[in-house]
């Protein structure tokens, strides 16, 4: 739900009503608008999933055709309407979910001036990002900014890892194709560096598989190498959240005091239960 500090209604009653039905979830009417909203956008993306299905494509294009008209022609009433009753429109308009909603609307109209834009209908898709607005999941995204904050601190500690592991892959594979003698798939060295960034990521696509013992004993080894790649970075983020959120909980959300005790419930400073 947008603030109403950065928000405020127009002045007139029209707008004031569309502005509680919009942007004001906690109403009866808003409720109402943010489940017929959801329910629009779970529609319309079944509707673009089905659509790639030939058959089905085929068999109820027209339906298709006319229910995302249906859809289209309520966002865009929707997206005028959230600016109309704005004073300071351009906070809506570039805003994220602004330019999402931009997105997903422009690319519909053009398929029917401009046949080639029809390729991107799947901006439409967009919308699913609207879910966020709906249920105010950006509050929650705060959460989010830790992952984000760890995932920095720990970055150079995994671009290590990462170089390693090209490393290891590169010598690996450059042993292959000594070892396999020119087999198919491992004809060239960057052949093989390839079937071994393959098998140390886990893909395995099964295109390329090695036949010597020798191959099959390094296929083993990088086999195991690879469970690394998910719990080496993961044990690295993980410590690093685990430092930032204890970093967070000796702070008082109220008054900002540092000095808590690690037993401590209440702030000694401010008196305010901490979380």
């Amino acid at each position: 739900m947008e603030r109403e500090h950065n928000l405020v209604p127009g002045d007139k009653l029209w707008k004031r009503f569309l502005y509680r039905v919009i942007y004001r979830a906690d109403t009866k009417l808003g409720k109402f608008f943010d489940i017929a909203l959801l329910s629009l956008i779970l529609v319309s993306t079944f509707i673009i999933m089905m659509e790639s299905v030939p058959k089905l494509d085929k068999k109820f294009h027209v339906y298709f055709i006319i229910s995302e008209w249906v859809i289209s022609v309520f966002f865009t009433v929707e997206y005028w309407a959230r600016i109309a009753v704005l004073k300071n429109k351009k906070h809506y308009i570039f805003s994220f979910f602004g330019i999402i909603d931009f997105l997903s609307l422009v690319p519909f109209y053009l398929s029917f001036f401009f046949p080639v834009t029809k390729y991107f209908l799947i901006f439409r898709m967009l919308r699913m990002l609207r879910v966020f607005r709906v249920f105010n999941l950006l509050d929650f995204m705060n959460d989010g900014s830790v992952i984000v904050r760890a995932l920095r601190n720990s970055s150079r500690k995994i671009y290590i890892f990462l170089l390693f592991l090209i490393i290891f892959s590169v010598i690996v594979g450059s042993l292959m194709f000594m070892v396999e003698g020119g087999r198919p798939g491992f004809e060239t060295i960057p052949q093989s560096i390839y079937w071994a960034v393959v098998t140390v990521t886990t893909v395995g696509y099964g295109d390329v598989s090695p036949i010597t013992p020798m191959g099959k004993f390094f296929a083993v080894i990088l086999m195991l190498a690879g469970y690394s790649i998910i719990a080496v970075p993961t044990g690295i983020v993980t410590a690093e959240m685990r430092n930032k959120r204890q970093n967070l909980e000796l702070i008082c959300e109220r008054c900002g005091n540092e000095d808590i005790d690690d037993d401590a419930r209440y702030c000694k400073q401010c008196g305010k239960k901490l979380a």
